[in-house]
């Protein structure tokens, strides 16, 4: 039977039979991958923590005749401060719960994405909702909506007054320029937007946002995502 490697992050996991785990993974080389663990529920389990959600590591898949089988794994980080705080958790499991909507196949750049944004979670002390939104701005700017916070998309106007974002093409406009699907764009959340994308994610805890501009734009990009997917994501 065939074996594969892969560096992977577990993002979900439920129980199966008496001591497996039905497990997904979502690798940097194949997408996401369905595997089982096999015992691991066990106390003296060897791959015990390598089941558990947020898990980043290496893992051997063999392929069996009815299901793929991790036979190894090996930790490179499971985040464990997420555990430890119910705010960086639930923002961890909105992280989550998008990648599992969005992508099935493998995408270097969002499984990147993806473990920069557990990692300022977890370790960079980021204000709430920062590394969530930036990680909602680097998705669609990787799918080709990269926002102009400065000029109008339509008439390249430079934007004054109030803005808008056209949820029909992900981008942001003036107010002549807006549309019946056009939702307007509060300036504490286009400074907010602004600011976290041209920052790094190891120094979003440097940024002092005013007017509860994170929230703002959150709820702006929830927006987004959900006329862009057709879904809505955990968010707590």
């Amino acid at each position: 039977m065939a074996s594969t490697k892969v560096k992977a992050l577990v993002i979900e996991a439920k129980d199966s039979k008496e001591k497996d785990k039905q497990v997904t993974l979502y690798s940097l080389e194949e997408g996401k991958l369905y595997v089982y663990f096999k015992g691991v529920r066990g106390d003296k389990a060897k791959m015990k923590a390598g089941k558990e959600i947020f898990t980043f590591g290496e893992f051997v898949v063999e392929e069996g005749k009815a299901n793929n089988i991790v036979t190894e794994a090996n930790i490179i980080d499971s985040f464990l401060p997420l555990r430890e705080n119910l705010d960086k958790y639930y923002e961890a499991c909105s992280c989550i719960d998008i990648l599992k909507k969005i992508s099935n196949t493998s995408d270097p750049v969002l499984f990147l994405e993806t473990i920069k944004t557990l990692k300022a979670i977890s370790y960079d002390n980021s204000p709430k909702y920062y590394a969530l939104i930036k990680y909602l701005l680097s998705i669609f700017k990787n799918m080709g909506y990269n926002l102009d916070f400065n000029t109008c998309s339509s008439c390249h106007a430079k934007l004054t007054g109030k803005k808008y974002l056209n949820l029909d093409y992900g981008e942001i406009v003036c107010a002549n320029c807006r549309r019946a699907t056009s939702v307007e764009v509060k300036n504490e959340a286009l400074s907010a937007m602004k600011l976290i994308l041209n920052t790094d994610y190891d120094r979003l805890h440097t940024l002092k946002l005013g007017g509860n501009g994170e929230v703002k734009a959150l709820n702006i990009l929830s927006e987004n995502f959900e006329w862009r997917f057709n879904t809505s994501f955990f968010m707590e």
